[in-house]
């Protein structure tokens, strides 16, 4: 059988900071398969070459999204894509938070606003204007009830754009509690990890790819790892191979879903020794599973 040739899609400036290229090629390569990190925006790259594409640390795919859902295409036309590009397009809009409220599972309040439409302040005394297609925290603001003009202003540059607009509370919880961040292969949970609060207020300016991380290891609470088991079952029919639930605290200490990750997510395996080998270990299944 031939050695499988793995692409972890990344792009130039994310490639020098990406802590989880190294360990997870390590871990293919312990498996016997050929890793490479081409760029995703890179025209010259030939994508039929690879067995198989994640898109690791794509993390510049805001600054062009419409090429980016090209892209998605291409690679599922040329080579075999994972997660697929469905729920990848899915998943990179932040308007899934809701069809997750929808169907029943605790998410933080989320209102989404299209350019020209009507842009309203939240009952809350705190709260996060972001552009629902981000990442890294850019063009993410948090702002006091007081500062509705600024919030206004903000989302009205938004729409300006040609973006839309996510709008929530901000659950002060995460100053004290952080966030937890579930990382889960093949539907089951791995590990997970604390991340410190990231958006202070009055913070305006943005990063090249994401704001810098506080992040720790945590033994995730039977309320979080009850909550991460049903968003699993919820995705179950779209098959991920792998997946980041990421879980705030509400106002009476219940986990509720802040974000979920299903296409580039950082996967802290450096906090999660024996993770990376996971990731490997299911990738070497699907592809054996696709050759039989």
């Amino acid at each position: 059988m031939a050695t499988a040739r793995i692409a972890l899609a990344s792009t130039a400036a994310a490639r020098k900071v990406d802590e989880d290229h190294a360990p997870l090629a390590a871990a293919l390569e312990e498996l016997g398969m050929m890793v490479e990190a081409p760029s995703w925006d890179d025209p010259q790259v030939e994508w039929r070459r690879y067995d198989l594409v994640l898109p690791r640390s794509t993390w510049n795919y805001t600054n062009d999204y419409p090429r980016f859902l090209r892209w998605l295409d291409q690679v599922t036309r040329d080579s075999w894509l994972l997660n697929d590009a469905a729920t990848v397009r899915w998943s990179t809009n932040k308007r899934y938070l809701l069809d997750l409220a929808a169907a029943g599972l605790p998410t933080v309040a989320t209102t989404v606003s299209a350019p020209g439409e009507f842009w309203s302040a939240p009952q809350a005394s705190e709260y996060v204007v972001k552009p629902a297609v981000g990442a890294g925290s850019r063009g993410a603001r948090r702002f006091l009830a007081r500062d509705e003009a600024a919030a206004r202003a903000h989302a009205a540059a938004l729409h300006a754009a040609g973006r839309e607009v996510v709008t929530q509370p901000y659950l002060t919880d995460v100053d004290s509690y952080g966030e937890t961040a579930m990382v889960c292969f093949e539907g089951r949970f791995s590990h997970a990890v604390r991340k410190g609060p990231l958006l202070a207020l009055g913070h305006n300016s943005d990063p090249d790819l994401f704001l810098a991380e506080q992040m720790s290891v945590r033994e995730a609470s039977a309320a979080e790892r009850a909550l991460a088991d049903r968003v699993l079952q919820w995705l179950a029919p779209r098959r991920p191979l792998y997946a980041r639930v990421d879980l705030i605290r509400d106002g009476s200490g219940a986990p509720c879903i802040l974000e979920l990750e299903l296409a580039e997510p950082s996967l802290f395996f450096a906090l999660a020794p024996g993770s990376a080998a996971r990731l490997a270990s299911a990738i070497g299944s699907r592809l054996t599973q696709r050759r039989v």
